[in-house]
């Protein structure tokens, strides 16, 4: 799994941190969001696919390898 956000659409939510608080943090000066590891460990995918999904700007983009 890979996953990215584009912080161009990026609504500062915060719903990808409380979703998966070890892959997706947010900028302290915006809020915008920003990926903590690119290919999360195993364990992690679920709450990837969650934050992806809850995202309300489809900012995060999640690619199964």
């Amino acid at each position: 799994m890979k996953v990215t956000v584009d912080q161009e659409k990026c609504v500062s939510s915060g719903q990808c941190v409380m979703s998966a608080p070890d892959v997706f943090d947010q900028r302290e000066e915006d809020g915008v969001a920003v990926v903590l590891t690119a290919q999360p460990p195993a364990g992690q995918e679920e709450d990837v696919r969650t934050a992806a999904a809850v995202c309300p700007a489809l900012a995060i983009t999640v690619v199964e390898e």
